[in-house]
C-alpha cells in the first residue's frame, strides 16, 4: 500500500478512538468476517458477481489487515518476502507448475 493510504487508515482509526477496540484477536477476527463477506459475493456463481461489491469487500479486509500490522509492529513488505521465501522453497517451479496440489503431495 502506498504510505499515504496507511496513513489515511491509522488517522481515520485514531480520529474515532477506535485503537481500543483493535485487539490482535478482534482484529484477526475482522479479517475473517470480511474474507467471509467476499467470499459471499461469489456464493452462486464464480463469474456473475458484483465487482463494486467485491472491491469494498476486500478493501474491509486490507483495512484491518493494515490495523493488524500496526498492532504488531510488523511490517507488510517484510512478512510477505519472508512468506514468499518459505513458499518458494515448497513450491519448486519444475515440481508445483501447472499443478494446485499442496507442497507435502508434490
Amino acid at each position: 500500500m502506498k504510505p499515504e493510504t496507511v496513513e489515511r487508515i491509522r488517522k481515520f482509526t485514531e480520529d474515532r478512538d477506535w485503537d481500543q477496540f483493535h485487539s490482535p484477536a478482534n482484529l484477526a477476527k475482522s479479517i475473517v468476517i470480511e474474507a467471509a463477506e467476499l467470499l459471499e459475493c461469489f456464493q452462486w456463481s464464480d463469474e456473475n458477481y458484483d465487482l463494486q461489491h467485491v472491491k469494498e469487500e476486500l478493501a474491509d479486509v486490507m483495512v484491518y489487515s493494515q490495523n493488524l500490522l500496526d498492532k504488531l509492529g510488523l511490517d507488510a513488505d517484510e512478512i510477505i518476502n519472508m512468506k514468499m521465501t518459505q513458499n518458494e522453497a515448497k513450491y519448486s517451479v519444475d515440481k508445483a507448475k501447472g499443478n494446485a496440489v499442496k507442497y507435502d503431495q508434490l
